[in-house]
């Protein structure tokens, strides 16, 4: 059977795909080219072909993460206007927020922009995007569009901490505002979300350890 070949195109949604669960995991520094074209299972050259720079990369995928934000709010706010757009928007971001990549990427992307220029234009770029998609739908004053703005980071640090599986009142405290029973469920999923995507991350790192143990002793056994 011939193989198929991927088109260009298919090959950078399918390079881009890796990239947001490698750049999740080890941000922008951390990050080899290197892991992002195994797990893509292309070759290394092939991403520079592309993307022309590990930068380049990143900001492609942050871009693309930014993209499922504004897909997710502008199906969340159809048919609706004024603070009901916005609370549609808010609850699809704590169901994007299920997503540990997602997530990640995100913080990730703040991280690199405190020192480096171009990733904090693409940062900017995302919040010009996400400002004009809620003007589009919600003719808000400066202080809801603050406030809207402040709430979305504040669940992002609440998720990427796993804040809702605390059980202490100072830290249950930060949901006493949480009036809808359909918003606290959304938060309770985004701490499981996170800590079942840090457990699998300490399960594949000790599945990894130990094969590289059982590959030395047998190299050990087999030289001896």
């Amino acid at each position: 059977m011939v193989p198929i070949r991927q088109s260009a195109e298919a090959r950078r949604a399918s390079i881009l795909r890796a990239a947001i669960v490698e750049f999740a995991r080890s941000g922008y520094a951390g990050t080899s080219t290197e892991a992002i074209a195994a797990r893509a299972g292309i070759s290394q050259p092939y991403i520079f072909r592309l993307f022309g720079t590990k930068k380049d990369l990143f900001i492609a995928t942050y871009d693309t993460v930014t993209a499922a934000i504004d897909d997710a709010f502008t199906a969340a706010a159809q048919g609706l206007e004024g603070e009901d757009a916005m609370a549609a928007m808010g609850l699809a971001y704590l169901e994007l927020l299920q997503d540990p990549d997602l997530l990640q990427v995100q913080l990730h992307g703040f991280a690199a922009a405190a020192g480096d220029p171009d990733v904090a234009r693409a940062c900017q770029d995302t919040f010009r995007r996400l400002w004009q998609l809620v003007r589009n739908y919600a003719d808000v004053t400066a202080e809801q569009m603050w406030d809207f703005f402040a709430h979305g980071m504040l669940c992002s640090v609440i998720a990427a901490i796993d804040l809702v599986s605390v059980a202490e009142p100072w830290a249950q405290s930060f949901f006493d505002h949480v009036a809808e029973e359909e918003k606290r469920q959304a938060l309770q999923k985004v701490g499981r979300g996170i800590s079942a995507a840090t457990a699998a991350d300490a399960a594949a790192a000790v599945d990894s350890a130990a094969g590289a143990a059982a590959a030395a002793a047998v190299s050990s056994s087999a030289a001896s």
